[in-house]
């Protein structure tokens, strides 16, 4: 029988990241794959430790690359040129400040406040993107049926 505090580093640390995990490959997979910058299933070289801490920088990097085309093509308005990707940014300089020993503590929280609001933002791109597809494809058959005329 597993001790209690393997249960508690399951249930606060391990299944929260792989849900993280989960949401940043099924907003890859809601994108396009004209504009998808990366594999879906490449985001979870992030398991990979040491390997981690660059890797985060290219996913973050990438998620947003991809998004910001992908709002493009579906004619979504965003205000980022690259959406997600500050806040993603914050969240992976946090994690590598989260080594300093003095300031551990306090950048704990910040951190985990940043990756919780980075995963929110990514979320709540799947779901416009999903959104959109569908009104996006209306349009590509209306243009296939009537051509360029606006009806």
């Amino acid at each position: 029988m597993l001790p209690a505090y393997q249960f508690l580093f399951l249930g606060l640390f391990i299944l929260p990241a792989i849900f993280f995990l989960i949401t940043l490959q099924n907003t890859l997979k809601a994108i396009s794959s004209e504009n998808r910058k990366m594999p879906s299933a490449n985001v979870w070289l992030l398991c990979i430790p040491l390997f981690n801490f660059y890797w985060q920088f290219i996913v973050v990097n990438k998620i947003a690359q991809a998004i910001a085309l992908e709002c493009g093509k579906l004619q979504i308005p965003v205000k980022e040129t690259k959406p997600t990707y500050s806040l993603g940014l914050s969240w992976n300089i946090c994690y590598i400040l989260f080594l300093i020993p003095v300031i551990k503590s306090w950048i704990a929280i910040v951190l985990i406040i940043i990756w919780i609001l980075y995963w929110i933002k990514v979320n709540q791109y799947r779901k416009l993107i999903i959104e959109n597809q569908n009104t996006f494809l209306l349009d590509a058959e209306r243009n296939i049926f009537y051509g360029d005329k606006v009806v």
